[in-house]
């Protein structure tokens, strides 16, 4: 039988902690020490990892299951997988709770995807966009705290450092997402995200000394070579939108080396709601600041008239916009929710199908020209991204004395 070491925090996510993994604590801010595992994050979502967050724990920060990123502070609780999966969705209706979550989780990216594209079309202002999809964010949990819906954190100035990095690697993460999206089809903008193992693995032995077991390194092998397949038959293939797309795995990544390098020694540790909450709000001043000193103040009635004039109306413009703000927050939201309901390795593996779904329906949304090599790198892409989830999980075999 398997045992899962369950991780907690890194958003992705993915910032929030899986509840299951924690006693009931009556005071949500603060989670004991004792009482503290460790997230691990992957593309943005999160995503724990099986024997070893956030990713899946992997986005709700950040999508890959790994044990080597996390977040503040962490405690190893092993629990046997079956048991994890019997306790969190036993019987017809949880099944059926489960099946609506993850359509739900779905449907929310799809349309954040097609919303955010539409947009991004119309109005080339990238890092203005990204600020208001951040303000969305920053209204809801403002919300969410004046109706008392979740207490509201304490923040002491040594939390507040360390959480302002992880603000800053997660709004220029973002940012690089959707200037990625403006150049390139968002098909092969997900199809360039799928390579975030790669980094994951690269930075965790430049910067902690990880060793890469050999599985891990082989299911990188079919991601960089979709990848590339994909690049070299793309038929919206830019410069711009290719270097950006890579630059935020990047950003996204070195956020969780980070949380594993330097946050490991706080000795107090906000819950992940609210540290998903904090960092939204953060990333929504810092990214409102970098728009306004990148693009100046682009909402403004002659901006939405240009918009207007590439093929959407002031008001269609708004609406998209506000429905793309508010799906960008609440997917990450729904993404967590699942992660309390399943184990790590079924929230990657949910994860990676997302992407798939992402994927195909943007192509048919959009009408992408697709050719079949093309096709071919990017199926071979996300096997790999599979393959790279299910390694992660295996445990090394002990040396014999």
């Amino acid at each position: 039988m398997q045992i899962t070491t369950a991780l907690a925090l890194s958003p992705s996510a993915p910032f929030l902690k899986p509840k299951y993994l924690l006693n009931r604590n009556p005071n949500p801010r603060i989670v004991p020490v004792q009482q503290l595992n460790l997230f691990t994050s992957t593309n943005g979502l999160s995503c724990q990892r099986s024997s070893s967050l956030f990713s899946a724990r992997t986005s709700v920060l950040f999508p890959y299951p790994n044990p080597r990123f996390s977040g503040f502070k962490f405690r190893a609780s092993s629990v046997t997988e079956n048991d994890e999966e019997n306790q969190k969705s036993s019987g017809l209706g949880g099944i059926l709770q489960l099946g609506v979550m993850f359509a739900i989780w779905y449907l929310l990216n799809i349309y954040f995807n097609i919303f955010n594209k539409q947009v991004l079309k119309v109005f080339p202002f990238p890092a203005t966009v990204t600020a208001f999809q951040l303000g969305c964010g920053t209204v809801l949990v403002i919300l969410m705290w004046a109706l008392n819906l979740y207490e509201k954190p304490k923040i002491s100035k040594s939390q507040f450092s360390a959480i302002l990095i992880l603000a800053l690697l997660h709004s220029m993460g973002n940012l690089l997402t959707n200037v990625s999206l403006r150049k390139v089809a968002v098909s092969f903008t997900h199809t360039i995200k799928s390579m975030e193992p790669l980094f994951t693995v690269v930075l965790a032995a430049l910067f902690l000394g990880e060793k890469p077991a050999l599985p891990v390194v082989s299911s990188l092998v079919p991601i960089v070579g979709g990848v590339a397949l994909a690049s070299f038959t793309e038929s919206s293939f830019n410069w711009t939108g290719f270097c950006s797309a890579m630059a935020s795995n990047l950003t996204n990544q070195s956020r969780n080396v980070y949380s594993k390098k330097f946050m490991l020694d706080k000795e107090e540790a906000l819950d992940n709601i609210n540290l998903f909450s904090v960092i939204t709000i953060i990333s929504f001043l810092l990214c409102t600041s970098a728009a306004i000193f990148i693009e100046g103040i682009k909402f403004t009635p002659s901006y939405l008239q240009f918009a207007a004039s590439q093929g959407l109306n002031v008001r269609e413009l708004c609406v998209r916009s506000l429905l793309a703000g508010i799906c960008f927050h609440s997917y990450q939201q729904v993404s967590y929710m699942i992660l309390q309901m399943v184990s790590p390795v079924t929230h990657a593996v949910g994860n990676c199908v997302k992407r798939v779904v992402v994927i195909i329906s943007s192509v048919i949304f959009f009408q992408t020209p697709v050719s079949p090599i093309n096709s071919l790198g990017t199926g071979l892409a996300l096997a790999g991204v599979f393959l790279y989830s299910r390694a992660k999980r295996l445990k090394p075999k002990p040396k014999a004395a």
